[in-house]
């Protein structure tokens, strides 16, 4: 069962990052995708009729800075945030690995745990930070 799994055209989460583009020092980067975490495939094995499903059991996000956070979290957009990184100044390319377990069950038997995981890459994500600079200014001019 699992040489099918590895097969299966799984989806390749995209990494979301805010605030998108450019970022600040201090203020951290927050990570997640929106991507669906679920998928089910129906497939012919041998003349059987094998519902497979996928689901995302761990994410592996790649800073750009040499950390990787790993969580069974998929992260969310502010105000709901639970995945962030904070960063110096300078360019910085982020990514995603999303490993996927499986259940799988034959002519609509019992589900059983497909052994065995497998991994997709997402797109990596190119963003800026930038150090910000207090100026003074004189209010009356």
């Amino acid at each position: 069962m699992f040489r099918y799994f590895q097969t299966l055209p799984l989806p390749q989460l995209t990494t979301r990052q805010q605030p998108p583009g450019e970022a600040l020092v201090g203020l951290p980067v927050i990570f997640f995708t929106d991507s669906p975490t679920a998928q089910t495939f129906t497939v012919d094995i041998r003349g059987f009729t094998v519902v497979i499903t996928a689901t995302a059991t761990s994410y592996a996000w790649d800073t750009g800075d040499g950390t990787v956070l790993t969580t069974t979290d998929p992260g969310a957009p502010y105000p709901d945030q639970t995945i962030t990184h904070d960063y110096s100044s300078g360019t910085y390319t982020a990514s995603l690995t999303t490993t996927w377990g499986a259940t799988y069950a034959v002519d609509g038997g019992v589900q059983a745990d497909v052994p065995g995981t497998t991994t997709t890459q997402g797109a990596p994500v190119t963003f800026t930070v930038l150090q910000a600079r207090t100026v003074l200014t004189d209010p009356y001019d």
